[in-house]
């Protein structure tokens, strides 16, 4: 592989060097019908940072596009260190926190109740309480160095997410840390405390119904009309903004330098999906550990949705039903992946997306290293969210125990998995 920082489309292979500047989108996004998001390929460190950092954008940073576009243009490492912790301290001054390595642990009783030894990375404490703020800080890290380089909107040019609940709230601390006004597309059913944050946070609030014969979250489609005037795609769908997924891949550089300290290596990860973001980090970051020797072998990918909106198990389907279905399905996106006709109800609310946005680099990585989609029922989503908290101790909300839901459904008979708690229970 090419040494030289770059993004790639997974799905047409389109190249954008980084002289082409801030690029959320592949440039061909809209010329066919097939699927395309962008992804960053970078020289891939052969270590996992300093075990003393315990800030993973900075312990990261050179696996982050920012890193190599800053340090092509003449930045120190100092330099960008220094971005990424003025950055982190405004964010804690907004949430309380900013970003840090967040626990990972084994606890007996939920070994007992799993019949396997079960990993649990908490990501609970982050900061607004989920994985989200992740994906989205490493938006905004790109958004500064471009800015600082001239090569990047304006800073009064506003930002643009749709989210239920958890992205909205990252979304929302991160800009406001920023001081980058922020839009967000919430669905009418949003849970009142989160509304009251988001409007405590200088947010604007867009409540989002479905309009009559509507195919699809209407969050998200108001969502693509006010990137298409304007706004700046600030959200955790890959395909609307690859520069998302990289600073989720940072939970999973820390989940892997967590088990490489405990000479720990998983056999299985199970993975909650609603857009895929969370699960086409861990996929990516697993990837390059392998390419750059850090571990021999992927773990069987888990991706965990619920039987009210499952579009990820029924692409799955027809891409394994045929010989040429990935590459058909490339070229063809709504041969595969198209809005859930009825979407259905559950406690696991944050994961009931219409469409899963980034399935491609879940298939990708399920066929890579054997693994399957799972789909849980409702029980189990319920039984999973009262285990969690009782077992482990961590106030975790039933969308934050959904992978723990897809393992207590696969009831895989021995080895070493993992699991992701990534919303606290608010």
């Amino acid at each position: 592989m090419s040494q030289v920082a770059r993004q790639v489309c997974g799905g047409c292979g389109a190249i954008v060097p980084l002289e082409a500047g801030l690029v959320f989108r592949c440039p061909n996004a809209d010329t066919d019908a097939g699927e395309h998001v962008l992804r960053r390929v970078v020289p891939l460190p052969t270590d996992l940072g300093d075990p003393g950092e315990l800030n993973p954008f900075v312990r990261f940073r050179r696996r982050l596009l920012a890193w190599h576009r800053a340090h092509q243009a003449g930045w120190s490492d100092a330099r960008f260190v220094a971005l990424v912790e003025q950055l982190d301290a405004a964010v804690a001054a907004v949430d309380g926190t900013g970003f840090r390595f967040t626990p990972l642990g084994r606890f007996p009783a939920l070994d007992a109740a799993t019949g396997v030894a079960t990993w649990v990375k908490d990501d609970t404490r982050n900061v607004s309480g989920s994985h989200k703020a992740r994906h989205l800080f490493g938006v905004l890290l790109e958004l500064e160095v471009a800015h600082a380089l001239g090569l990047g909107p304006e800073r009064q040019t506003p930002l643009a997410i749709a989210s239920c609940g958890n992205a909205a709230l990252a979304g929302a601390v991160v800009a406001r840390a920023a001081e980058r006004p922020i839009r967000v597309f919430i669905p009418t059913d949003a849970n009142p405390k989160v509304v009251a944050r988001l409007r405590s946070l200088g947010a604007e609030v867009v409540v989002c119904e479905r309009r009559t014969g509507e195919v699809g979250d209407p969050c998200y489609l108001r969502f693509r009309e006010a990137v298409d005037r304007g706004a700046l795609p600030f959200c955790c769908q890959g395909p609307d903004n690859g520069l998302c997924i990289q600073g989720g891949e940072t939970l999973a550089w820390e989940l892997l330098a967590g088990l490489d300290a405990r000479q720990v290596a998983l056999d299985a990860l199970y993975v909650q999906v609603g857009g895929g973001a969370l699960g086409s980090a861990m996929v990516s970051a697993w990837t390059d550990a392998v390419q750059a020797g850090l571990v021999s072998r992927l773990p069987r990918f888990r991706m965990v949705q619920t039987e009210a909106v499952a579009p990820l198990e029924h692409a799955w389907r027809r891409i394994t039903a045929e010989p040429l279905g990935l590459r058909r399905a490339r070229a063809h996106r709504a041969q595969v992946m198209s809005p859930w006709s009825e979407p259905g109800h559950s406690a696991a609310h944050g994961i009931l997306d219409d469409e899963t946005y980034d399935w491609l680099a879940l298939v990708e990585g399920m066929l890579a290293s054997g693994g399957a989609p799972v789909v849980v029922d409702e029980v189990t989503v319920l039984a999973a969210a009262e285990l969690g908290p009782r077992a482990t101790g961590i106030s975790v909300d039933p969308t934050g125990t959904s992978g723990l839901a897809g393992l207590l459904a696969a009831r895989p008979l021995g080895g070493e998995v993992g699991v992701l708690f990534t919303g606290g229970l608010r």
